[in-house]
């Protein structure tokens, strides 16, 4: 018996997203307005500071607490504005796991970033490791870091990745013009992919998205060219239809989907962030040079936004 459309349904009722569910915007920096006339907008500038870029584990508790009490029981793509925010990633995969009552090793996650977002932080969580935390959530089965053009990778670098997400055999980096050779040691060496060219590594990516079950999407835009859209962060060289490309890949398959990357001028109050904020490279931003380029990542937000409505009623 052809059991194809009943599983179909089964899913759609279970982890697949509903159909046309609304987006919601976690308001931390005012970064742009409402994508759609639905948009759920959560306003939280009271909890930049305490946020932003790096957090402990205490702030991230409570604000975890905050949002449990603010976010709809469904929901569509969450933005959650500067990438200086992408650890909420981890959040709304917990809530997910909690929402949906995930069964072990049920979900791929798929990160489209330019970094491989699972470097040591000895402060708490930052927007840099939350990866490594993702790996242990028991509904994971592997994550799959694709676009990756930073250095982090590199041997240079490798003492600053976390390695146990590779022993455990969770996680996947997928690069461009870098490598992580150094993965060979561990006996990993199939958990890095190298590519010449943004083109070639969606090529190799979308069958393992297609024969994947059900898949969790974060979409970093640093992973875009600055050709495309610009970001505070080193970038990669993704055209904005090789991100379109991996949507694509995942249609039918998507539980759920955030997009970070925009760009918003904010002053730490605090010594330390501006510290780190500098140490890791990140650029200072004017008002009016932030405002002209997220008018530009506003466009590539209603763009991204548009596509994953349709995987999602596919």
């Amino acid at each position: 018996m052809n059991e194809g459309p009943e599983k179909t349904k089964q899913a759609r009722n279970g982890l697949i997203w509903p159909d046309m569910a609304r987006p919601v915007i976690l308001d931390f920096d005012d970064s742009g307005p409402p994508l759609s006339p639905d948009t759920l907008r959560i306003p939280l500038s009271d909890w930049q500071e305490s946020i932003r870029f790096g957090c402990t584990l205490r702030n991230y508790a409570a604000l975890a607490s905050r949002l449990d009490g603010l976010m709809p029981l469904e929901c569509g793509c969450v933005f959650t504005g500067s990438g200086d925010y992408h650890h909420l990633s981890l959040y709304l995969l917990r809530r997910l796991a909690r929402h949906r009552d995930l069964v072990p090793g049920c979900l791929d996650v798929v990160v489209c970033d330019n970094h491989p977002d699972n470097m040591r932080y000895p402060f708490g969580l930052h927007c840099g490791s939350w990866v490594r935390h993702a790996v242990a959530l028991a509904c994971v089965r592997h994550i799959h870091v694709i676009g990756i053009t930073s250095a982090d990778i590199t041997l240079a670098h490798a003492w600053e990745n976390y390695l146990a997400p590779f022993v455990r055999k969770k996680l996947f980096y997928w690069s461009v013009g870098r490598r992580a050779a150094w993965l060979g040691l561990l006996g990993r060496r199939a958990h890095s992919r190298s590519f010449d060219s943004a083109g070639e590594l969606v090529a190799a990516f979308t069958p393992v998205a297609r024969d994947s079950g059900c898949l969790y999407l974060s979409i970093d835009k640093d992973v875009l060219s600055p050709a495309v859209a610009r970001t505070t962060w080193d970038q990669g060289v993704f055209g904005l239809e090789d991100l379109e490309m991996v949507i694509r890949a995942c249609s039918g398959k998507l539980a759920g989907a955030d997009i970070t990357g925009d760009v918003s001028a904010y002053a730490y109050g605090g010594v330390f962030k501006r510290l780190l904020c500098r140490l890791d490279g990140q650029r200072g931003l004017d008002a009016a040079t932030s405002a002209s380029w997220q008018k530009v990542q506003l466009a590539v937000n209603a763009r991204l936004l548009a596509l994953l409505r349709q995987t999602m009623s596919v």
